[in-house]
């Protein structure tokens, strides 16, 4: 949301016209994350929550809030599969639609790791008929120390994917 608010800002958009266009991001766009690891914010120096080894924290917040369930833990397909499932479903996308796709490290899981997300939700909106037009995979948004990931889709239109293309001079889309 922010790469499309600011491409609409660089373009000498009105307060109005970034507000309007950053409302149509918000209702296109589906995200959720998992954590395999909770994180320490340094001011209280303790994890934000307690995992055990074999468990794992679904929706978590990118600040390093708990989530909004607490399950076994599952490979990272069933993991995957769970996590677009869940977007698929709120945000109704339909067969033919085009999404962008941003697979997000949260601190302390590894690209490769991130790859591996990367390939089962392609292949899952590749078998619904969903046409991905761009795919972001890395560390975009960290919680700190956290090992885990957030998937996030993004249902794009011909005003959305100008704005997304528009260059952005940050680390993460250079």
């Amino acid at each position: 949301m922010h790469k499309i608010a600011g491409a609409k800002a660089e373009e000498g958009a009105s307060l109005e016209e970034v507000k309007n266009i950053a409302e149509k991001v918000i209702k296109n766009l589906g995200s959720m994350g998992v954590a395999l690891t909770s994180c320490i914010v340094p001011e209280a120096k303790k994890p934000t929550f307690t995992l055990k080894d074999d468990e794992m924290e679904i929706g978590v917040g990118i600040h390093g809030e708990p989530g909004i369930c607490r399950e076994t833990l599952k490979t990272s397909d069933e993991i995957t599969e769970k996590l677009l499932h869940k977007i698929l479903e709120n945000l109704k996308v339909s067969f033919g639609e085009e999404v962008a796709v941003m697979i997000n490290g949260l601190g302390a899981t590894p690209l490769m790791e991130l790859y591996i997300v990367n390939n089962k939700v392609q292949k899952i909106l590749n078998e619904k008929g969903i046409n991905i037009y761009k795919t972001y995979v890395g560390e975009f948004m960290t919680s700190l120390e956290m090992a885990g990931c957030s998937i996030t889709l993004l249902k794009l239109d011909d005003e959305l994917k100008k704005l997304l293309d528009a260059p952005a001079n940050t680390i993460g889309f250079k």
